[in-house]
């Protein structure tokens, strides 16, 4: 399917920086890696929907981008059908074991107690046997050959591999994937894992009762075991996906399908243009215009994020979600706002980011706009079986714990937003600690101001909280320092909101892989610079 010269060529283009747009009306998608864009275009090519395209795409990048993601991770999405105008929402995100986790803290992530249930793999064939048009063994195939055929080590993932190290090499199959003689492989070096190309062939063959209910499964358990975490094989036997309805919105004229709780992004996304509704956006301008956007486009996206984590599981806690989604909640959280000092953020609550999103529109109109990822940082427990991290998903528990055996509450937000006809005009989503802010804004950006998605994603950006002990202020939002002034930046300040200003398109503030499609059906896509995507269309 590759032969070297693609790949080489494809490995190349895996830099930060502008991008270019791809527009068409015969299938378009946009990932955060040049080879898993075009494995998605072929699938097209060949004749597969969205979602089969969205499902090879997604396993491929658990080959090539292993600092983000891996298939014992977590993948939902969201799904348009065109043909029905039926828009549904499947949740393959992460259990909590159902030995409970009592006395949780940082000092269990490098150790078997962070490890979670995994849903990236029953997602991923719940989500084909339903809308897919393509074999599990067709599907995987990319995945299959990349891992054995390998790719060249691009710098972003040889950047991150360097940083966790300590990690990766902690073991010797570890060191076997990503260390030379003992020396960690450096840029450019291939990265060969025969180990996992030979696990993805197994589930391809096997599907999920290997991933779930095997030796293989067996072998995890013990693994975790033996790190000091309490996975047992009743925790993989009993994991089930969500199939859910998307909660719904509206924004002035248009209506967004967002991803409903316990992935509570898509409704962060509702709340916060609810709330932004309240404000003469238009008359002010971009945060980058005006102190007023800024100050309070920021303390939307913080406050909303903070009060989200007080959201369980709603299988277990009772959620009033047509309260928290409605105008008039809106209309009093904002006069309750307006009272009161900003609130801040627990930045304990805040993971290190680690994710993929991809978005695909295919010939016909359909859509798939999918997360998938690990909820934590590279390689954090540096455990691996049979070429697969086991990587830390726990750490998302900082936020909310769930109790016992539920589903782990988490701020993705694949989304959908329809016109007033009906007709979808933005799927997106985004990976990082910025993702609901940098969803938010770009919404803005093509709803209100106009703007194409190239255009867009290039802009200036309000990221999420700040992350981590090198941080200056850890309650605060992260600033990109071309956005706006620094009169802008001190009279956010003045009204008690602290920023911690970072690079332009800093990899913190998100990666929008968005698909705006015209009135006329052309669908066009951009990859975003804070990330070594790329767009592409058929």
């Amino acid at each position: 399917m590759f032969d070297h010269d693609e790949i080489a060529q494809l490995t190349q283009a895996a830099v930060f920086g502008r991008k270019q747009k791809a527009s068409g009306r015969d299938g378009v998608v946009v990932t955060s890696h040049p080879i898993v864009s075009r494995v998605a275009l072929n699938v097209l090519r060949d004749g597969g929907n969205a979602v089969d395209a969205a499902l090879a795409a997604s396993l491929a990048q658990t080959v090539v981008e292993p600092h983000m993601t891996t298939a014992f991770g977590v993948l939902s999405m969201m799904h348009y059908d065109k043909a029905t105008g039926a828009t549904q929402y499947i949740n393959g995100s992460m259990n909590a074991p159902l030995a409970g986790l009592p006395g949780f803290s940082a000092a269990d992530v490098p150790t078997g107690r962070s490890v979670a249930v995994p849903g990236f793999w029953a997602a991923w064939e719940a989500s084909r046997l339903r809308y897919g048009s393509k074999s599990r063994e067709a599907l995987a195939a990319p995945a299959i050959e990349l891992a054995h055929k390998g790719f060249p080590i691009y710098p972003f993932l040889y950047g991150m591999m360097f940083e966790k190290m300590d990690k990766i090499g902690l073991s010797e199959e570890g060191r076997s994937i990503y260390f030379r003689d003992n020396s960690l492989r450096g840029p450019g070096e291939p990265l060969v894992n025969h180990a996992l190309g030979e696990t993805l062939e197994r589930m391809a063959t096997d599907g999920v009762d290997y991933f779930y209910r095997s030796a293989f499964t067996q072998k995890v358990v013990d693994t975790v075991k033996r790190a000091g975490g309490v996975l047992t094989m009743e925790d993989f036997d009993r994991y089930e996906v969500r199939w859910m309805d998307p909660a719904w919105g509206r924004y002035r004229d248009y209506k967004i399908a967002g991803s409903p709780p316990p992935d509570n992004g898509g409704t962060h996304i509702i709340e916060i243009l609810n709330l932004v509704e309240r404000i003469p956006l238009k008359e002010w301008g971009l945060p980058n215009e005006s102190a007023d956007t800024m100050y309070w486009l920021a303390r939307f996206c913080l406050e909303v994020f903070a009060d989200g984590a007080a959201q369980g599981d709603p299988n277990s806690w009772p959620l009033p979600l047509e309260t928290i989604l409605s105008k008039d909640y809106a209309a009093m959280r904002f006069e309750l706002m307006r009272m009161r000092e900003p609130k801040r953020v627990d930045p304990a609550r805040v993971p290190y980011p680690g994710s993929n999103h991809l978005t695909v529109v295919d010939r016909d109109g359909n859509i798939a706009t999918v997360l998938h990822s690990v909820m934590s940082s590279a390689w954090s427990n540096g455990l691996i079986v049979d070429g697969m991290n086991l990587w830390a998903g726990g750490v998302h528990f900082f936020r909310t714990m769930p109790k016992p055996g539920d589903r782990g509450t988490c701020y993705v937000a694949p989304h959908i937003i329809f016109d007033a006809d009906g007709k979808p005009v933005l799927a997106a989503g985004s990976p990082s600690v910025g993702l609901i802010p940098n969803c938010v804004t770009n919404a803005l950006n093509i709803l209100d101001f106009g703007m194409d998605i190239e255009s867009s994603v290039h802009r200036p950006r309000i990221g999420g909280p700040t992350y981590g002990p090198d941080s200056l202020s850890p309650d605060a939002f992260t600033l990109e320092v071309d956005c706006g002034t620094p009169e802008i930046h001190a009279g956010v300040r003045a009204r008690g909101l602290r920023m911690e200003l970072v690079n332009p398109w800093n990899y913190h503030n998100g990666s929008y892989e968005g698909v705006h499609i015209a009135a006329d059906g052309t669908a066009s896509a951009c990859a975003d610079p804070r990330r070594t995507g790329v767009a592409d269309a058929v």
